[in-house]
């Protein structure tokens, strides 16, 4: 039984403070010992690596990635985007900006390029700050901070559950 593929991306620019929250979450698994089929990336601002990473044909991909949906800073999510969304999206070419990173138009331009996602997960994190008052500002606040700890165990139990699901399937 092969096992699947993962990737973690962490994404993030590290000069725009709690926007650095994918980028020190795949700091912290570098430091783990994770599966050898599992590969952390931070991708940092780099739509276009990501996009052609996507493009290998990953059984699962996980973004980590400052999320502002409105909750208590530093509040953790993990989210299953429903990839059907992508097809509504317009379909013109995603325009990628090189110093800013939506994985919405990542996952655009991948299908622009024919690419296809099986599965993808975010693990996101509210920010404090969330807009131009963290321009120039290195450093995560302290709530997104104190939940770096939390989002490496919900990416590492992702990881397991991922992979106990393509054991029960292979013993089925």
């Amino acid at each position: 039984m092969t096992q699947p593929r993962i990737l973690i991306a962490g994404i993030g620019n590290i000069f725009l403070g709690d926007d650095a929250f994918g980028c020190e979450v795949a700091k912290r698994l570098f430091e783990r010992k994770l599966p050898e089929n599992v590969r952390v990336v931070d991708y940092g601002i780099r739509g276009f690596d990501l996009a052609y990473a996507l493009m290998d044909g990953y059984d699962v991909t996980v973004f980590i990635d400052a999320t502002p949906r409105g909750d208590a800073p530093g509040t953790i999510y993990l989210i299953e985007p429903d990839l059907d969304e992508l097809d509504k999206l317009d379909a013109q070419p995603a325009a990628i900006d090189t110093h800013n990173m939506n994985p919405l138009k990542v996952l655009s331009m991948v299908k622009t390029l024919g690419g296809e996602f099986k599965k993808i997960f975010l693990v996101g994190c509210e920010p404090l700050f969330t807009g131009e008052e963290d321009i120039g500002f290195m450093g995560l606040s302290e709530p997104v901070e104190a939940a770096v700890d939390k989002a490496v165990e919900v990416v590492e139990s992702l990881i397991t559950k991922i992979l106990a699901e393509k054991q029960e399937k292979a013993c089925a």
